[in-house]
């Protein structure tokens, strides 16, 4: 009786620390999952500010939106302005993540590796290994709804300007497409300066200015991007060509002053995604990847 009372507890107990074990592996596991899921949840958030041409403006944000909902950690701050005054802000010491320019000369202008006859101070912002090309955009002739001076080429805006009968739009010297514009006047070796003088030439600071000044009629004409004119619903009557004005390129790049590198890259990276480039492309714009 003895041998068997002495087995039974025996066997309760070995039945208890299987229990107990058992129970123990289980919670472990039930923890481990309930930490693993708090820290997806509880990811660090990062806020990334983006410098960007003033003409991305409309789908930037709108891939920017898109990338925050499927990213909720990271938030997106985007400054829009001409490539121009960014440059300026960065080298000031804005804070920039991201630097997206619409001309290859602003980027230069900051990328230690570019021509040093481009990068006169030697200035050294961009992260190596991240400035891509990552858009085409085209330099366009638009005109009011009525086009009141009949202008439906290049041709007839050189003209027209030649006998000072049309008031034109165009960009700062220091903006992208003012310089782009620049060149178009000196294809068809127009005096910009004597046709400012004579009032044939009114300025915007950044390309949406230029776009409000069509939009408005408060001039003849204006030469902008393809895709502010089709974000304004402009009637655009001629598109300059390689020749004229040379290949309109967005360089895009991270910044070595950033604090959140990778978050960046991978920011940098969605915008070159099929369905970010299917959104660029909506407007006119080309995508290069």
């Amino acid at each position: 009786m003895k041998k068997l009372i002495a087995l039974l507890l025996s066997s309760a107990l070995v039945l208890m620390m299987l229990t107990g074990c058992s129970s123990k592996t289980t919670d472990e596991n039930t923890s481990s999952e309930t930490t693993s899921e708090d820290t997806n949840e509880d990811a660090e958030p990062v806020e990334l500010v983006v410098f960007a041409a003033a003409s991305m403006t409309e789908t930037l944000t709108e891939i920017g939106d898109r990338y925050m909902e499927e990213n909720p950690d990271v938030t997106l701050v985007f400054t829009f302005d001409s490539s121009g005054t960014l440059k300026t802000q960065i080298e000031e010491g804005a804070e920039c993540d991201i630097f997206i320019s619409a001309a290859q000369k602003q980027m230069d202008q900051l990328d230690i590796n570019a021509d040093p006859e481009i990068n006169t101070d030697g200035l050294d912002f961009v992260l190596s290994d991240t400035r891509v090309d990552i858009l085409e955009n085209k330099v366009v002739l638009a005109v009011p709804e009525e086009n009141p001076k009949n202008i439906n080429s290049y041709d007839d805006l050189a003209k027209a300007l030649g006998e000072g009968s049309c008031l034109m739009a165009m960009g700062n010297e220091d903006v992208p497409v003012g310089q782009y514009t620049q060149k178009i006047l000196a294809y068809y070796n127009l005096d910009e300066a004597a046709l400012a003088g004579s009032g044939c030439i009114t300025y915007g600071t950044n390309v949406k200015e230029v776009t409000t000044q069509v939009s408005e009629a408060a001039v003849d004409c204006g030469i902008i991007y393809a895709t502010d004119a089709f974000s304004a619903g402009l009637k655009v009557v001629d598109e300059a060509t390689p020749e004229m004005c040379g290949q309109v390129i967005y360089p895009a790049a991270v910044l070595n002053i950033s604090k959140n590198q990778e978050a960046a890259k991978a920011f940098l990276s969605y915008l070159m995604n099929e369905e970010s480039s299917k959104t660029f492309e909506s407007v006119g714009f080309t995508a290069l990847n």
